[in-house]
């Protein structure tokens, strides 16, 4: 239950925020330089790094797209009709979460180690 909650939750998340950062961007960007500069300022610092929103709205749709991506895989093997008993699926629902937060830390720790 708790997965197919969180495939939902995630799936509109990312859609919503994602939208709406699309179109502020994009109004940003046909507004001019300062405009772009000010959108650009809530997300970055001066040197160009994330600031800690950045980071925050960076990790958090990561964590999403993965927890999205894994529990739409487990669902595909499903439908296969495999992972039908319990302990296994218990295992898969856990496996998402897992794979999920290991595959973001894996994600962010190279994008940060490249610097």
């Amino acid at each position: 239950m708790a997965v197919s909650i969180a495939h939902r939750v995630t799936g509109t998340g990312m859609a919503t925020v994602g939208a709406l950062l699309l179109v502020a961007w994009l109004a940003s960007a046909a507004a001019g330089e300062e405009a772009y500069a000010a959108f650009a300022g809530l997300f970055t610092t001066e040197d160009g790094g994330l600031n800690i929103v950045g980071y925050v709205l960076g990790i958090g749709l990561t964590l999403s797209f993965f927890q999205h991506m894994a529990s739409g895989i487990r669902h595909l093997v499903l439908d296969t009709g495999a992972g039908y008993e319990l302990k296994r699926n218990k295992l898969g629902a856990q496996a998402t979460f897992a794979f999920s937060v290991v595959a973001t830390a894996a994600f962010w720790l190279y994008l940060v180690a490249g610097k």
